[in-house]
């Protein structure tokens, strides 16, 4: 085969026509760049150095003098909602959904930040109606668990049963355990009522619970309760029983019903003995103070206090010893120093009976499965304040 010189004075050509399209394509980047206004870099620039308001001063005037910027004005109207300037956050998006340019991507993303707005604002049934709009779009899984989210807020648990049902079948396996607390919540509503069935509704409610999540505590808490106010006692020790295997920790929160549910079964003294099995696995001042006072009932005053004493020996705890001066306070004859000090134990106990949530850190009198405060589930362990500063 001859080779054919004049490929040789090809190479150079075709070597210069990509040097000129190279030199083309930087003109136009260095056009575009030159078109773009001084106050573009200076709001990045100010996002860069972690100031967001400055920033947003800089991008309305981008937006001001170039209004069809449409990545712009979603990063100015996600920076209002940040700052809590919702108003005008609703209003960029609001404009956003009125372009008739925008694609179907852009009009989603216009649509769901709207909805995000909505929700940051507190305009919940406005939320609600955006969210809907986005099934089958890009968005509608994340769209569905902002709506599995308001749902939770209004405490539409059926309805968050559905919502989070269809998420767990989107493959989230994550929500299984609170799936299961929506359904105590319906047993809860139904309990707290006086429809001549509720019994009957109840446990349907507990067993989808189950069904979700056998091991959830509340759930088992939940028929224990069902049962021994049915009369069913000793399906409730069964209950209670079940509890103690899966979570012993969480015997804590129905340790007088433990010790009374038993003694109702006619078991008492087994009742006891069984609570301070659990008592040695998980301690629990709650478990400590309820089997005192079965002690107290079954064996004697005397027989209480010795017995609470030699623990709180081997185990020391302020809450421990309010209540063992409860069971035995100072004789009026004591000296004064014995009942100031009393009283500032019950002083500083106030501080250190209370539940914590792990997450956010708000305290609370009461035992909650959702912290009112982040709103997030399972957070508070069942133990004060004192027991979880002693186990750090």
């Amino acid at each position: 085969m001859e080779f054919e010189f004049w490929w040789l004075l090809a190479i150079p050509l075709f070597f210069g026509l990509g040097w000129f399209a190279a030199r083309l394509d930087l003109r136009e980047a260095l056009s575009q760049s030159r078109r773009l206004p001084d106050s573009y870099f200076k709001g990045l620039n100010f996002l860069l150095n972690e100031q967001p308001d400055k920033a947003i001063d800089a991008f309305v005037d981008v937006v001001r003098l170039d209004p069809e910027t449409v990545e712009l004005h979603f990063a100015l109207g996600n920076l209002f909602r940040r700052r809590g300037e919702t108003d005008r956050a609703i209003r960029v998006h609001q404009n956003l959904l009125s372009r008739t340019d925008l694609d179907t991507g852009q009009r989603e993303h216009a649509l769901y930040s709207l909805a995000l707005d909505f929700m940051k604002a507190g305009l919940l049934d406005r939320a609600e109606d955006a969210l809907n709009q986005l099934a089958g779009s890009a968005y509608a899984r994340a769209a569905l668990e902002h709506r599995l989210e308001l749902a939770q807020m209004v405490r539409d648990w059926a309805l968050a049963v559905k919502l989070a049902s269809e998420l767990a079948a989107h493959g989230d396996r994550g929500l299984a355990a609170r799936i299961a607390h929506f359904h105590c919540e319906l047993a809860q509503a139904v309990l707290s009522g006086s429809q001549a069935d509720r019994f009957e509704v109840a446990e349907r409610a507990i067993a989808a619970a189950l069904e979700a999540s056998a091991n959830a505590p509340r759930a088992w808490l939940l028929r224990a309760t069902v049962a021994r106010a049915q009369g069913e006692h000793e399906r409730a020790v069964t209950a209670l029983g079940t509890l103690a295997e899966l979570s012993p920790e969480h015997v804590a929160l129905a340790a007088e019903h433990w010790l009374e549910t038993f003694a109702q079964a006619g078991r008492a003294e087994q009742g006891l003995e069984a609570l301070e099995s659990v008592h040695r696995q998980a301690p629990s001042i709650d478990t400590f103070t309820a089997l005192m006072r079965g002690r107290e009932r079954l064996h004697g005053a005397a027989a209480a206090i010795a017995w609470a004493r030699a623990e709180l020996a081997a185990s020391p705890s302020l809450l421990g010893l309010e209540a063992l001066l409860k069971l035995n306070p100072p004789p009026p004859e004591a000296p004064d120093e014995l009942t100031i000090a009393s009283g500032l134990v019950d002083a500083q106990v106030r501080k250190l009976a209370r539940y914590v949530c792990g997450h956010c850190g708000l305290k609370a009198r009461q035992y909650y499965w959702q912290c009112p405060g982040c709103n997030r589930w399972d957070t508070y362990a069942p133990r004060r304040g004192e027991e979880l500063e002693a186990r750090r």
